[in-house]
C-alpha cells in the first residue's frame, strides 16, 4: 500500500485535518501517520486512534500489518516544535 493512499484515506475520514504517511520499513504494510485535527479536542488518546482506524476502514483489516500513530490537536501539533 502506498503511503499517500492512507493519506487520502485518512483525510476523507477526519475532513481538515492535516495527514502525513511514512512507511517505515519499505514494504508497504508498515507506516508511521500524524494526524492533526481539531476534532480530537477534548477526546482521550484512544477514541483518537479508532476515529483513525475507522477512516482506514478495510485497508486497516486487510492491507495494513502495522500502524504507529500519532494523534494531536493543532494546539499539540504548535506546542511541539
Amino acid at each position: 500500500m502506498d503511503p499517500k493512499e492512507l493519506e487520502e484515506l485518512i483525510a476523507k475520514g477526519i475532513p481538515g485535518a492535516r495527514v502525513e504517511v511514512r512507511d517505515y520499513t519499505g514494504g508497504g504494510d508498515h507506516f508511521e501517520a500524524m494526524v492533526v485535527s481539531e476534532t480530537f479536542e477534548g477526546k482521550p488518546l484512544v477514541e483518537r486512534h479508532q476515529a483513525v482506524y475507522n477512516a482506514l476502514g478495510d485497508a486497516m483489516r486487510a492491507r495494513v500489518h502495522a500502524l504507529t500513530l500519532q494523534t494531536l490537536t493543532p494546539a499539540q501539533y504548535a506546542n511541539r516544535r
